[in-house]
């Protein structure tokens, strides 16, 4: 296996880290265990199934180190086609991880109010469990607030797909598609408190599913087309 080969796989297992513990962390969790508008009962969700919330942090923590070292995979298979491209993907992908870790102490803070500890007695039930589900929003308006940089770094990274001669343009359209997609559902979800009554935004996140999951597939299991590389 030459060099571009061994670098397409090595960034399509990152890839496909990032987007597994992702959809378990951001998607599969919170659907089982939160519901927004009811804090007893997301907080009897969380304590009847307490190991999967703890779960769910540590596949953050491994989805967010994965996606440290991804942008660093593509720029070695990627830097050729345009180096400042390239720069400007690993940065705006670079700067959403410190924020996204800082971000899972309001997760943590969860499981400190649920330990139901001797200095929790001050509060009563109901005050408890509501401020179980104020950490939870915490965390969900810092989600909200980090895809942003989640949404920039697919835009040069869609440019150079896109430009490349030896991956698939067509992903490269939905990349850079997907980036605009994450900062109209940002945009949304901040302007317009129903912006989700709306069900719009899954269909707006679409390009990026698409574009996402593609390029991961097509890294881990085609690869790189040759080895020429438009300048």
């Amino acid at each position: 296996m030459d060099s571009t080969q061994k670098n397409a796989r090595i960034a399509g297992l990152l890839y496909l880290i990032v987007v597994l513990t992702g959809i378990f962390s951001l998607a599969y969790i919170p659907a089982k265990l939160i519901v927004w508008d009811n804090a007893a009962r997301t907080t009897t969700n969380i304590l009847a199934s307490e190991f999967l919330f703890r779960l769910s942090i540590v596949a953050s923590v491994i989805c967010y180190v994965a996606f440290l070292f991804l942008p660093m995979a593509l720029y070695k298979l990627l830097h050729r086609v345009n180096k400042t491209y390239a720069i400007i993907m690993v940065v705006a992908a670079a700067v959403s991880v410190p924020i996204s870790i800082v971000n899972l102490s309001n997760k943590c803070a969860v499981l400190t109010l649920i330990k139901q500890s001797d200095y929790l007695n001050v509060f009563v039930a109901d005050k408890l469990q509501a401020q179980v589900l104020l950490q939870l929003n915490y965390y969900n308006n810092g989600i909200q607030l980090v895809s942003v940089f989640w949404g920039l770094w697919l835009f040069p990274f869609g440019y150079l797909v896109f430009k490349s001669a030896f991956l698939p343009k067509f992903l490269g359209v939905f990349l850079m598609a997907g980036c605009f997609g994450y900062l109209l559902n940002f945009t949304g979800n901040f302007l317009y408190p129903d912006y989700r009554q709306l069900g719009i935004s899954s269909f707006i996140a679409l390009p990026a599913t698409i574009g996402e999951i593609g390029i991961c597939l097509w890294l881990l299991i085609v690869g790189t087309k040759q080895q020429k590389v438009n300048s």
